[in-house]
């Protein structure tokens, strides 16, 4: 027997299935399109970035020698510019290594010792422009040049007479030298012949001399002739014994003494902190007098530090404004 009813209700049923199910399909479609037509039309953003400043980056750190200045592989070699022959002036500090305030104004002298040697040293010293000593060795190939071109550039000259050290004959002297061994006449005789090689000279200082100094009958020998030709004496003091200042009091010979040593060490800090002391001391005591030697070092020092002096309260003079 056929059920009719039945029959009609089943084909009702898929159908309505069927419906739902094309809807979905077209549900979903038309969601997919919107998402594909939005953005369809737009680039895709990149990543955001961190905020950073204009710097320029550290470059890594370079195995290439100071004073190099490395250049890129494609980079075309600029020509070489000639450098000044000294660094910067440098400014020496009022204030000494215990952090003491260096008040007040001083006068400096400095004498260069072992002049005589090569002319260029004496351009080169006249070349930085303040008041310097030259003190010259008798007997230098260079010595009558030197004493020379230091009169012609108004430079004051001085006499570094050569004396017996305690560490001669191991420690090499000048064969010009003075030695304990020699008597009165021979002295005078050989510091005479110093004066006549150099008439500009308005004084005397010993180069070496630890062992001569110390002899008082020897001093005085060589102080009568200084007193007859009216020059003075500065005494290095290469010995704290050196009786030198003591017997040129005597004869009435005018006289100072050395106060620093700038250049025991050849090294540009060490030599600017020597004449840092020679500052200090110049300020605190009114005067000082420091020598040197025309060393490479010696001389870029100087040649940095001492225009900025006029500035710190030191005046720079030549030697024989310091003895009395």
């Amino acid at each position: 027997m056929a059920v009719p009813g039945k029959i009609k209700f089943s084909k009702k049923s898929s159908g309505s299935r069927i419906a739902a199910l094309i809807i979905l399909i077209l549900v979903l479609t038309a969601i997919s399109g919107y998402f594909l037509f939005s953005t369809s039309g737009k680039h895709p953003t990149p990543p955001q970035k961190a905020e950073t400043s204009h710097v320029t980056p550290i470059a890594p750190r370079s195995t290439v020698p100071p004073g190099v200045v490395p250049q890129p592989p494609d980079a075309t070699p600029q020509p070489h510019k000639k450098q000044s022959s000294y660094p910067p002036t440098i400014v020496i500090p009022d204030v000494d290594t215990s952090g003491a305030d260096v008040s007040g104004s001083g006068r400096l002298a400095i004498i260069i010792d072992d002049m005589g040697n090569s002319i260029s040293e004496a351009r080169t010293l006249s070349s930085i422009n303040v008041p310097l000593t030259f003190s010259i060795i008798p007997g230098q190939r260079a010595a009558s040049e030197v004493a020379a071109y230091a009169a012609a550039h108004r430079i004051e000259t001085m006499i570094h007479v050569p004396m017996q050290s305690k560490g001669w004959p191991a420690l090499r002297l000048e064969g010009n030298g003075l030695l304990v061994a020699m008597n009165e006449d021979e002295i005078q005789e050989r510091m005479s012949d110093f004066v006549l090689q150099f008439p500009g000279a308005v004084g005397v200082n010993n180069h070496m001399g630890s062992e001569f100094t110390e002899h008082e009958d020897k001093m005085v020998s060589v102080l009568q002739i200084l007193k007859k030709n009216n020059l003075f004496f500065i005494d290095s003091v290469t010995s704290s014994q050196s009786v030198g200042v003591h017997a040129a009091q005597g004869l009435g010979v005018r006289s100072a003494r050395r106060h620093v040593f700038l250049d025991n060490e050849q090294n540009r800090s060490y030599i600017i902190g020597q004449l840092n002391q020679a500052v200090r001391l110049a300020k605190k005591n009114g005067s000082a007098i420091a020598i040197c030697h025309p060393h490479p070092a010696t001389i870029s020092a100087l040649a940095a530090a001492l225009p900025g002096l006029a500035g710190r309260g030191v005046t720079l003079v030549p030697a024989s404004q310091m003895v009395r």
